[in-house]
Protein backbone atom coordinates (compact mmCIF):
# COMPACT_ATOMS: atom_id res chain seq x y z
CA UNK A 1 0.00 0.00 0.00
CA UNK A 2 1.71 3.10 -1.39
CA UNK A 3 1.53 6.25 0.79
CA UNK A 4 -0.46 8.29 -2.13
CA UNK A 5 -3.17 6.09 -1.37
CA UNK A 6 -3.04 6.11 1.84
CA UNK A 7 -6.24 9.04 2.79
CA UNK A 8 -6.46 8.33 6.28
CA UNK A 9 -5.87 10.86 9.01
CA UNK A 10 -7.12 10.95 12.54
CA UNK A 11 -9.72 13.12 11.58
CA UNK A 12 -10.76 10.63 8.94
CA UNK A 13 -9.80 7.13 9.78
CA UNK A 14 -10.80 4.35 7.75
CA UNK A 15 -12.86 1.87 9.16
CA UNK A 16 -11.97 -1.90 9.85
CA UNK A 17 -13.86 -2.99 6.90
CA UNK A 18 -12.00 -0.80 4.34
CA UNK A 19 -8.04 -1.77 5.76
CA UNK A 20 -9.11 -5.49 5.08
CA UNK A 21 -10.76 -4.88 1.58
CA UNK A 22 -8.01 -3.09 0.46
CA UNK A 23 -5.23 -5.52 1.62
CA UNK A 24 -7.26 -8.18 -0.05
CA UNK A 25 -6.98 -5.94 -3.29
CA UNK A 26 -3.13 -6.17 -3.13
CA UNK A 27 -2.98 -10.08 -2.51
CA UNK A 28 -5.53 -10.82 -4.94
CA UNK A 29 -3.14 -8.75 -7.54
CA UNK A 30 0.28 -10.58 -6.55
CA UNK A 31 -1.59 -13.89 -7.98
CA UNK A 32 -0.60 -16.65 -7.55
CA UNK A 33 3.15 -17.95 -7.53
CA UNK A 34 5.63 -20.97 -7.87
CA UNK A 35 7.68 -21.26 -4.36
CA UNK A 36 10.16 -24.01 -4.16
CA UNK A 37 10.34 -25.45 -0.24
CA UNK A 38 10.13 -27.83 2.38
CA UNK A 39 7.05 -30.04 4.15
CA UNK A 40 7.50 -29.35 7.50
CA UNK A 41 3.78 -30.20 8.52
CA UNK A 42 1.24 -32.56 6.78
CA UNK A 43 -1.93 -33.81 7.99
CA UNK A 44 -5.59 -34.16 6.57
CA UNK A 45 -9.08 -32.71 8.11
CA UNK A 46 -12.44 -33.21 7.03
CA UNK A 47 -11.54 -33.98 3.17
CA UNK A 48 -8.84 -31.04 3.56
CA UNK A 49 -4.93 -30.91 3.97
CA UNK A 50 -3.46 -28.80 6.09
CA UNK A 51 0.32 -27.84 6.66
CA UNK A 52 3.39 -25.88 6.52
CA UNK A 53 6.01 -25.43 4.10
CA UNK A 54 9.79 -24.18 5.05
CA UNK A 55 11.97 -22.38 3.02
CA UNK A 56 15.29 -24.59 2.34
CA UNK A 57 17.88 -21.88 3.20
CA UNK A 58 16.64 -19.35 4.96
CA UNK A 59 14.72 -19.07 8.67
CA UNK A 60 10.86 -19.14 6.98
CA UNK A 61 7.74 -20.80 6.59
CA UNK A 62 4.24 -20.62 5.73
CA UNK A 63 0.85 -22.47 6.69
CA UNK A 64 -0.81 -23.86 3.83
CA UNK A 65 -4.53 -25.15 2.88
CA UNK A 66 -5.36 -27.51 -0.06
CA UNK A 67 -8.27 -28.07 -0.28
CA UNK A 68 -10.27 -30.67 -1.21
CA UNK A 69 -11.24 -29.68 -5.13
CA UNK A 70 -7.40 -28.80 -5.48
CA UNK A 71 -5.93 -32.07 -4.55
CA UNK A 72 -6.36 -34.03 -8.19
CA UNK A 73 -3.15 -32.05 -8.68
CA UNK A 74 -1.29 -33.01 -5.45
CA UNK A 75 1.06 -36.19 -5.85
CA UNK A 76 0.13 -39.48 -3.35
CA UNK A 77 2.81 -40.34 -0.58
CA UNK A 78 3.74 -36.93 0.32
CA UNK A 79 4.44 -36.10 4.09
CA UNK A 80 6.98 -34.35 6.13
CA UNK A 81 10.75 -33.70 5.48
CA UNK A 82 9.69 -34.06 1.29
CA UNK A 83 11.08 -31.21 -1.21
CA UNK A 84 8.18 -30.00 -3.14
CA UNK A 85 7.72 -27.32 -5.73
CA UNK A 86 4.04 -25.72 -5.50
CA UNK A 87 2.16 -23.28 -6.71
CA UNK A 88 0.15 -20.81 -4.24
CA UNK A 89 -2.29 -18.53 -4.34
CA UNK A 90 -2.54 -16.14 -1.37
CA UNK A 91 -6.27 -15.43 -0.07
CA UNK A 92 -7.26 -13.05 2.11
CA UNK A 93 -10.46 -13.47 3.95
CA UNK A 94 -12.22 -10.27 4.70
CA UNK A 95 -14.19 -10.70 7.49
CA UNK A 96 -12.18 -12.53 9.71
CA UNK A 97 -8.64 -10.77 8.66
CA UNK A 98 -6.72 -14.07 8.21
CA UNK A 99 -4.28 -14.70 5.31
CA UNK A 100 -4.30 -18.06 4.01
CA UNK A 101 -1.86 -20.32 1.33
CA UNK A 102 -4.01 -21.95 -0.72
CA UNK A 103 -1.95 -24.56 -2.47
CA UNK A 104 -3.59 -25.35 -6.15
CA UNK A 105 -0.78 -27.68 -7.76
CA UNK A 106 2.15 -29.28 -5.91
CA UNK A 107 5.03 -31.19 -7.44
CA UNK A 108 7.77 -33.82 -5.46
CA UNK A 109 10.52 -32.95 -6.24
CA UNK A 110 12.57 -35.70 -3.88
CA UNK A 111 13.32 -35.97 -0.25
CA UNK A 112 14.32 -33.08 1.23
CA UNK A 113 17.48 -31.56 2.31
CA UNK A 114 16.82 -31.91 6.21
CA UNK A 115 15.61 -35.70 6.30
CA UNK A 116 17.94 -36.78 3.71
CA UNK A 117 20.71 -35.59 6.01
CA UNK A 118 18.57 -37.18 9.08
CA UNK A 119 18.92 -39.91 7.36
CA UNK A 120 22.77 -39.95 6.68
CA UNK A 121 23.56 -39.12 10.40
CA UNK A 122 21.06 -42.01 11.68
CA UNK A 123 23.21 -44.45 9.70
CA UNK A 124 26.53 -43.29 10.49
CA UNK A 125 25.00 -43.56 14.41
CA UNK A 126 23.99 -47.16 13.83
CA UNK A 127 26.91 -48.15 12.42
CA UNK A 128 28.92 -47.24 15.36
CA UNK A 129 26.36 -49.03 17.22
CA UNK A 130 24.74 -46.10 19.32
CA UNK A 131 21.39 -47.91 18.99
CA UNK A 132 22.75 -50.85 19.93
CA UNK A 133 20.11 -52.76 22.46
CA UNK A 134 23.64 -53.97 24.68
CA UNK A 135 24.39 -50.41 25.15
CA UNK A 136 21.47 -49.27 26.67
CA UNK A 137 21.37 -48.86 30.48
CA UNK A 138 18.71 -50.69 32.65
CA UNK A 139 16.63 -47.82 34.58
CA UNK A 140 16.81 -48.41 38.42
CA UNK A 141 13.70 -50.18 40.09
CA UNK A 142 12.54 -47.41 42.65
CA UNK A 143 14.69 -44.54 41.66
CA UNK A 144 14.63 -41.87 44.85
CA UNK A 145 15.62 -38.84 42.35
CA UNK A 146 14.37 -38.18 38.94
CA UNK A 147 16.29 -35.52 36.92
CA UNK A 148 14.16 -33.71 34.43
CA UNK A 149 15.14 -32.00 31.00
CA UNK A 150 11.97 -29.73 29.90
CA UNK A 151 10.62 -26.27 28.98
CA UNK A 152 9.54 -23.43 31.83
CA UNK A 153 6.34 -24.09 33.11
CA UNK A 154 5.49 -26.63 29.75
CA UNK A 155 2.42 -29.01 29.82
CA UNK A 156 5.26 -31.51 29.91
CA UNK A 157 6.74 -30.70 32.85
CA UNK A 158 3.75 -30.85 35.28
CA UNK A 159 2.19 -34.04 32.44
CA UNK A 160 5.92 -35.56 34.74
CA UNK A 161 5.61 -34.04 38.03
CA UNK A 162 1.77 -34.93 38.32
CA UNK A 163 2.14 -38.55 37.38
CA UNK A 164 5.07 -39.88 38.93
CA UNK A 165 3.76 -38.10 42.47
CA UNK A 166 0.73 -39.60 41.66
CA UNK A 167 2.60 -43.18 41.59
CA UNK A 168 5.67 -42.50 43.93
CA UNK A 169 4.75 -39.44 46.31
CA UNK A 170 8.12 -39.80 48.38
CA UNK A 171 10.01 -39.55 44.90
CA UNK A 172 12.25 -36.30 44.57
CA UNK A 173 12.82 -34.10 41.19
CA UNK A 174 15.52 -31.99 40.18
CA UNK A 175 14.22 -29.65 37.22
CA UNK A 176 16.61 -28.01 34.46
CA UNK A 177 14.58 -25.62 32.11
CA UNK A 178 15.78 -25.65 29.00
CA UNK A 179 14.45 -24.43 25.69
CA UNK A 180 13.04 -27.18 23.66
CA UNK A 181 12.83 -25.75 20.04
CA UNK A 182 14.78 -22.83 18.39
CA UNK A 183 18.14 -21.72 17.69
CA UNK A 184 19.58 -22.06 21.85
CA UNK A 185 17.94 -25.31 22.31
CA UNK A 186 20.52 -27.57 21.73
CA UNK A 187 23.36 -25.93 24.20
CA UNK A 188 20.31 -25.30 26.47
CA UNK A 189 19.49 -29.15 26.50
CA UNK A 190 22.92 -30.27 26.21
CA UNK A 191 23.85 -28.25 29.21
CA UNK A 192 21.02 -29.27 31.29
CA UNK A 193 21.77 -33.10 30.61
CA UNK A 194 25.26 -32.25 31.57
CA UNK A 195 24.36 -30.86 34.89
CA UNK A 196 22.00 -33.40 35.60
CA UNK A 197 25.12 -36.14 34.80
CA UNK A 198 27.42 -34.65 37.14
CA UNK A 199 24.70 -34.99 39.86
CA UNK A 200 25.60 -38.29 42.13
CA UNK A 201 21.98 -38.09 43.95
CA UNK A 202 20.68 -38.60 39.99
CA UNK A 203 19.53 -41.69 39.06
CA UNK A 204 17.50 -41.35 35.58
CA UNK A 205 16.81 -38.52 33.09
CA UNK A 206 13.94 -37.88 31.77
CA UNK A 207 13.76 -35.29 28.62
CA UNK A 208 10.42 -33.70 27.87
CA UNK A 209 8.47 -32.16 25.49
CA UNK A 210 5.01 -32.00 24.63
CA UNK A 211 5.05 -33.00 20.73
CA UNK A 212 5.78 -30.80 17.87
CA UNK A 213 5.46 -30.57 13.86
CA UNK A 214 8.76 -31.73 12.30
CA UNK A 215 11.10 -28.12 12.53
CA UNK A 216 10.13 -28.18 15.93
CA UNK A 217 11.65 -31.75 16.71
CA UNK A 218 14.77 -31.28 15.01
CA UNK A 219 16.82 -30.17 17.78
CA UNK A 220 16.92 -33.36 19.35
CA UNK A 221 18.09 -35.17 16.29
CA UNK A 222 20.91 -32.93 16.65
CA UNK A 223 24.75 -35.07 16.52
CA UNK A 224 25.70 -33.27 19.09
CA UNK A 225 23.12 -33.94 21.49
CA UNK A 226 22.42 -37.47 20.60
CA UNK A 227 26.25 -38.12 21.07
CA UNK A 228 26.65 -36.28 24.40
CA UNK A 229 23.20 -38.53 25.70
CA UNK A 230 25.34 -41.65 24.40
CA UNK A 231 27.99 -40.94 26.57
CA UNK A 232 26.47 -40.08 29.47
CA UNK A 233 26.62 -42.60 32.33
CA UNK A 234 22.91 -41.51 34.41
CA UNK A 235 20.42 -43.52 31.72
CA UNK A 236 18.41 -41.51 29.84
CA UNK A 237 14.71 -41.09 28.56
CA UNK A 238 13.54 -39.93 25.51
CA UNK A 239 9.84 -38.17 25.82
CA UNK A 240 9.23 -36.01 22.99
CA UNK A 241 5.89 -37.11 22.54
CA UNK A 242 5.84 -37.42 18.90
CA UNK A 243 5.09 -40.84 16.78
CA UNK A 244 5.38 -39.72 13.17
CA UNK A 245 8.36 -37.98 13.53
CA UNK A 246 10.97 -39.38 16.12
CA UNK A 247 13.82 -37.57 16.71
CA UNK A 248 17.10 -39.49 16.59
CA UNK A 249 17.13 -39.04 20.89
CA UNK A 250 14.69 -41.55 20.85
CA UNK A 251 17.23 -44.40 18.99
CA UNK A 252 20.17 -43.25 21.27
CA UNK A 253 18.13 -42.94 24.69
CA UNK A 254 18.12 -45.74 27.13
CA UNK A 255 14.00 -45.76 27.09
CA UNK A 256 11.88 -44.20 24.45
CA UNK A 257 8.65 -43.45 25.72
CA UNK A 258 5.62 -42.09 23.57
CA UNK A 259 4.68 -39.10 25.82
CA UNK A 260 5.74 -37.22 29.05
CA UNK A 261 2.70 -39.11 30.91
CA UNK A 262 4.14 -42.42 29.65
CA UNK A 263 8.05 -41.32 30.60
CA UNK A 264 6.42 -41.12 34.43
CA UNK A 265 4.75 -44.25 33.92
CA UNK A 266 7.96 -46.36 32.71
CA UNK A 267 10.16 -44.51 34.92
CA UNK A 268 8.16 -44.85 38.78
CA UNK A 269 6.40 -47.60 39.57
CA UNK A 270 2.98 -47.44 41.01
CA UNK A 271 2.95 -47.49 44.47
CA UNK A 272 -0.60 -49.13 45.30
CA UNK A 273 0.66 -51.84 42.54
CA UNK A 274 3.25 -52.46 44.19
CA UNK A 275 1.94 -52.98 47.68
CA UNK A 276 -0.80 -54.89 46.09
CA UNK A 277 1.81 -57.21 44.79
CA UNK A 278 4.05 -57.40 48.34
CA UNK A 279 0.50 -58.46 49.59
CA UNK A 280 -0.34 -61.01 47.36
CA UNK A 281 3.31 -62.44 47.49
CA UNK A 282 3.03 -62.50 51.31
CA UNK A 283 -0.17 -64.56 51.11
CA UNK A 284 1.23 -66.90 48.92
CA UNK A 285 4.21 -67.32 51.00
CA UNK A 286 1.71 -67.97 53.89
CA UNK A 287 0.13 -70.09 52.12
CA UNK A 288 2.96 -72.31 51.12
CA UNK A 289 4.73 -72.35 55.10
CA UNK A 290 1.53 -73.30 56.95
CA UNK A 291 1.33 -76.41 53.68
CA UNK A 292 4.52 -77.16 54.47
CA UNK A 293 4.05 -76.57 58.27
CA UNK A 294 1.18 -79.02 58.44
CA UNK A 295 3.09 -81.96 56.24
CA UNK A 296 5.57 -81.68 58.81
CA UNK A 297 3.19 -81.91 61.53
CA UNK A 298 1.87 -84.86 59.94
CA UNK A 299 5.20 -86.41 59.30
CA UNK A 300 5.72 -85.64 63.42
CA UNK A 301 2.59 -87.43 64.67
CA UNK A 302 3.28 -90.67 62.30
CA UNK A 303 6.73 -90.79 63.98
CA UNK A 304 4.94 -90.30 67.84
CA UNK A 305 2.56 -93.18 67.17
CA UNK A 306 5.05 -95.90 65.85
CA UNK A 307 5.57 -98.46 68.45
CA UNK A 308 9.34 -97.15 68.90
CA UNK A 309 8.45 -94.35 70.50
CA UNK A 310 5.04 -95.23 72.01
CA UNK A 311 6.98 -97.70 74.48
CA UNK A 312 10.54 -97.23 74.04
CA UNK A 313 11.17 -99.80 76.86
CA UNK A 314 9.72 -102.58 74.37
CA UNK A 315 12.60 -102.42 72.22
CA UNK A 316 14.75 -103.24 74.61
CA UNK A 317 12.85 -106.10 75.96
CA UNK A 318 12.49 -107.04 72.55
CA UNK A 319 16.20 -106.74 71.84
CA UNK A 320 17.04 -108.73 75.20
CA UNK A 321 15.31 -111.11 74.93
CA UNK A 322 16.55 -111.57 71.39
CA UNK A 323 20.04 -111.04 72.71
CA UNK A 324 19.62 -113.91 75.45
CA UNK A 325 18.48 -116.03 72.73
CA UNK A 326 21.50 -115.53 70.87
CA UNK A 327 23.65 -116.53 74.10
CA UNK A 328 21.46 -119.58 74.69
CA UNK A 329 22.20 -120.59 71.21
CA UNK A 330 26.05 -119.79 71.64
CA UNK A 331 25.98 -122.16 75.14
CA UNK A 332 24.33 -125.37 73.02
CA UNK A 333 26.64 -125.20 70.03
CA UNK A 334 29.56 -124.13 72.26
CA UNK A 335 28.66 -127.47 74.40
CA UNK A 336 28.01 -129.50 71.23
CA UNK A 337 31.54 -128.62 70.09
CA UNK A 338 32.96 -129.45 72.74
CA UNK A 339 31.51 -132.95 73.60
CA UNK A 340 32.43 -133.33 69.94
CA UNK A 341 35.95 -133.21 70.23
CA UNK A 342 36.19 -134.55 73.63
CA UNK A 343 35.08 -137.67 71.93
CA UNK A 344 37.50 -137.33 69.03
CA UNK A 345 40.49 -136.42 71.69
CA UNK A 346 39.35 -139.47 73.51
CA UNK A 347 39.46 -141.85 70.03
CA UNK A 348 42.92 -140.18 69.34
CA UNK A 349 44.06 -140.80 73.18
CA UNK A 350 43.08 -144.71 72.69
CA UNK A 351 44.73 -145.06 69.23
CA UNK A 352 47.73 -143.38 70.89
CA UNK A 353 48.27 -145.46 73.67
CA UNK A 354 47.88 -148.63 71.42
CA UNK A 355 50.85 -147.25 69.54
CA UNK A 356 53.05 -146.77 72.41
CA UNK A 357 55.95 -147.93 73.35
CA UNK A 358 55.61 -148.21 77.07
CA UNK A 359 52.17 -150.18 76.44
CA UNK A 360 54.35 -152.83 75.30
CA UNK A 361 56.92 -152.78 77.36
CA UNK A 362 53.84 -152.93 80.26
CA UNK A 363 53.05 -156.73 78.22
CA UNK A 364 56.34 -157.82 79.02
CA UNK A 365 58.64 -156.42 76.27
CA UNK A 366 61.86 -155.22 76.57
CA UNK A 367 64.06 -152.77 74.34
CA UNK A 368 67.81 -153.60 74.09
CA UNK A 369 70.46 -150.80 72.96
CA UNK A 370 74.54 -151.05 72.73
CA UNK A 371 76.75 -149.13 74.81
CA UNK A 372 76.20 -146.17 72.30
CA UNK A 373 72.02 -146.58 73.08
CA UNK A 374 71.40 -147.65 69.53
CA UNK A 375 68.38 -150.28 69.36
CA UNK A 376 69.29 -153.91 68.43
CA UNK A 377 66.57 -155.44 66.87
CA UNK A 378 68.98 -158.08 65.05
CA UNK A 379 71.18 -160.42 66.65
CA UNK A 380 74.31 -159.54 63.77
CA UNK A 381 74.29 -155.87 65.55
CA UNK A 382 76.14 -157.75 68.65
CA UNK A 383 79.05 -159.90 69.16
CA UNK A 384 79.72 -161.64 72.31
CA UNK A 385 80.56 -160.11 75.33
CA UNK A 386 79.13 -156.61 74.47
CA UNK A 387 77.74 -154.84 76.73
CA UNK A 388 74.16 -154.00 76.51
CA UNK A 389 71.26 -152.32 78.51
CA UNK A 390 67.48 -153.80 78.52
CA UNK A 391 64.50 -151.40 78.71
CA UNK A 392 61.60 -152.95 80.81
CA UNK A 393 58.19 -151.40 82.01
CA UNK A 394 59.73 -150.18 85.43
CA UNK A 395 63.51 -149.43 84.48
CA UNK A 396 66.68 -150.33 82.42
CA UNK A 397 68.90 -153.36 83.55
CA UNK A 398 72.31 -153.95 82.40
CA UNK A 399 73.30 -157.26 80.97
CA UNK A 400 76.55 -158.66 78.22
CA UNK A 401 75.99 -160.72 75.23
CA UNK A 402 76.76 -164.64 75.69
Amino acid sequence: MSHATNDSSPEAPWSIQKLSELMGGYIDRLGPVWVEAEITQWGQSAGNIYGKLSDTEADAQVSITIWRRSQERIPEGLHQGDRVIAQIKPSWWVKGGTLSMNVLEMRHTGLGEILEKLEKLKAQLASEGLFDLERKKPLPFLPGVIGLVTGKDSDAEKDVLTNAKLRWPEVEFVVEHAAVQGDKSVGEVMAALQKLDDNPAVEVIIVARGGGDFMNLLPFSDERLVRLVASLTTPVVSAIGHEADRPILDEVADLRASTPTDAAKRVIPDVEAEKQLLEEARHRLDAKLSALIDVELERLESFRTRPALADPDSIIDRKSEELLQIVARGVDVSSLVIERHQAQLAQLTGSLRGLSPQNTLDRGYAIARDAQGRVISRADQVSSGDALRLRVADGEIGTHVD
